[in-house]
């Protein structure tokens, strides 16, 4: 029998909550935990109850997403935060990300691409909305943003591989490398480019152009 993932839904509109109820409830292995309408109401929960999952709106009155999971995450470092946003919210991005958030789910996103980010960020993964990262993109391609830091052909294939969302074991297959060695490499580019995580490092990957992710990696 598969353990439950405990889930909090943190978000200011009725309407939505209610329908990412709703999609939460078909699976039996997700429990909502903790239903806030707001950060404030979040956190005051948080002292009773620790959420595996938490889907977080960034746009709240009183305490705004980002202020939430910097607070949140200053005291629960290990807090899997999953971000509910709009195109629009583009300049919370890099600070969410800084903060700590472990995915992006835009908010008029279909249930399956909802299912695949609790699924993944649960396992310990990052997870980005593709729509969200092509926007991304466009801007720094449209930007005049040059590499902060040289990295070798090695570095920039792993690089590579992380920002397209190969798992260790996957980039270790293809590279023809051991998992280990992977993983050397992962912690050794997050010390290298001074970020947080791996979300953040895929982050600072694309806005300093370290390697060219719409093309992705055979």
């Amino acid at each position: 029998m598969n353990e439950k993932t405990n889930i909090a839904l943190v978000d200011d509109h009725e309407m939505f909550r209610s329908g990412i109820k709703l999609i939460l409830s078909q699976n039996s292995n997700w429990e909502i935990v903790i239903e806030a309408i707001n950060g404030n109401d979040f956190l005051c929960q948080l002292e009773s109850f620790m959420p595996d999952i938490v889907l977080l709106d960034i746009s709240m009155p009183e305490l705004n997403g980002y202020e939430t999971a910097k607070l949140a995450l200053e005291k629960y470092p290990n807090l899997k935060i999953i971000v509910l946003s709009m195109l629009s919210d583009e300049e919370y991005y890099f600070k969410m990300i800084e903060a700590g958030a472990k995915g992006f789910v835009l908010k008029n996103s279909g249930v399956d691409e909802l299912t695949c980010a609790i699924t993944e960020v649960a396992k310990g993964n990052n997870y980005f909305a593709q729509d969200l990262l092509k926007k991304v993109i466009f801007r720094v391609n449209n930007q005049n943003v040059e590499a902060q830091l040289a990295l070798n052909d090695r570095e920039k294939n792993v690089l590579t591989y992380i920002c397209n969302g190969y798992t260790n074991k996957e980039i270790s297959d293809k590279m023809c490398l051991s998992v280990k060695t992977i993983e050397k490499y992962r912690h050794s580019l997050i010390a290298k480019t001074e970020t947080r995580n791996t979300a953040h490092l895929v982050m600072h990957a694309i806005l300093n152009k370290l390697i060219d992710i719409s093309s992705g990696s055979s």
